[in-house]
């Protein structure tokens, strides 16, 4: 396993945390084994990561058709590798009690894995087309929510066999979130809009206009009062999704990153308390806005591809992102 000590990523500007690194290991703001960590093992580019809710895990899915289980802490070890996708890992997200990851891949298949075993404990195989995108629900029964470019949204139950409910769209669907009290879903697609899905109504009840170009990804906040969306016209979007907003709920725009012929589904997300966000970038840079003054805070060099996701840590000042480049790498910030 490869590891950097040093490497451009830790020349990042701006920067408005003091980063030296005194002889005795002072001023180290983390438990990373050192500032930068390059993971390598992916045959093939990286399409999505993410930390476990207890922040010692880092999963990567890619065009390798593999899903990896890394060690966060010493040399990031990879300890696990689970196999049985027929095509590209897309998406990968946690259970929030952190012993399933749910995998979403062209292979028109929702896959669920028991991260203690590395065995698969489910195959949602209904939609007709690629799975792009995939969230499980934050609270109540163990539902997840599919978005496909069959140009459906898919419910599932993790305790029944089949979906519990299909919600058709006009146009491909490319990412999916559910709302916090899990009573409706969130999907963006190709028509470039957010719909708000209620479940018991299975009906749209809003649509969010704004963005000019296909939606790659979305994220809800951790207080579950916004939602974050990356779209090819190079913006990141805040919505306001309390119940009593004002009409125009895009609260703000953040915009800086790129997207390129490559259309890869860039994702984005938000750091633990809500002050940051970050967002996949087709100019190889892994990018940090700060949401208060809409600023960016970090423009990190590091990777030579496309950078399809970076994710906060849950609980320290760590970033991890994955790359076309077939690296991640996890860095102080």
């Amino acid at each position: 396993m490869m590891m950097q000590t040093e490497s451009a990523l830790s020349m990042a500007a701006p920067r408005p945390m003091d980063l030296s690194i005194s002889a005795n290991g002072n001023h180290r703001r983390s438990s990373l084994e050192s500032p930068v960590m390059l993971l390598t093992g992916h045959q093939s580019a990286v399409y999505t990561i993410k930390f476990n809710p207890a922040g010692n895990i880092i999963a990567s899915g890619s065009h390798d058709r593999e899903i990896f289980l890394w060690h966060v802490h010493a040399e990031c070890n990879n300890f696990m590798v689970l196999k049985g996708h027929k095509n590209a890992v897309l998406d990968l997200q946690w259970t929030t009690d952190g012993f399933t990851l749910i995998s979403a891949s062209p292979d028109n298949t929702l896959r669920a894995w028991d991260v203690e075993t590395g065995k698969q404990i489910k195959k949602m195989a209904e939609h007709s087309s690629f799975v792009n995108s995939c969230c499980p629900a934050r609270r109540g029964p163990p539902l997840i929510v599919s978005g496909s470019d069959d140009g459906t949204a898919k419910l599932w139950d993790m305790r029944q066999r089949g979906a519990i409910q299909t919600f058709p769209d006009k146009y491909q669907i490319t990412a999916v979130s559910f709302s916090d009290a899990s009573d409706k879903i969130y999907t963006g697609g190709i028509d470039n809009e957010v719909k708000v899905w209620d479940l018991r109504r299975a009906e749209v009840t809003m649509t969010l206009q704004g963005h000019q170009d296909m939606i790659t990804g979305m994220q809800l906040s951790p207080d579950g009062s916004y939602l974050l969306t990356n779209a090819m016209d190079c913006s990141l979007r805040i919505w306001d999704m309390r119940p009593y907003a004002p009409q125009n709920r895009c609260v703000k725009i953040l915009e800086g990153h790129q997207h390129n012929f490559e259309k890869n589904l860039l994702k984005c997300s938000w750091s633990p308390d809500g002050s940051k966000v970050t967002a996949g970038s087709s100019d190889r840079m892994v990018y940090i806005w700060n949401t208060t003054s809409r600023q960016i805070l970090y423009k990190l060099p590091g990777h030579t591809g496309s950078v399809n996701e970076c994710v906060f840590h849950p609980t320290e000042p760590i970033i991890g992102s994955c790359s076309s480049d077939k690296q991640i790498y996890l860095g102080e910030i």
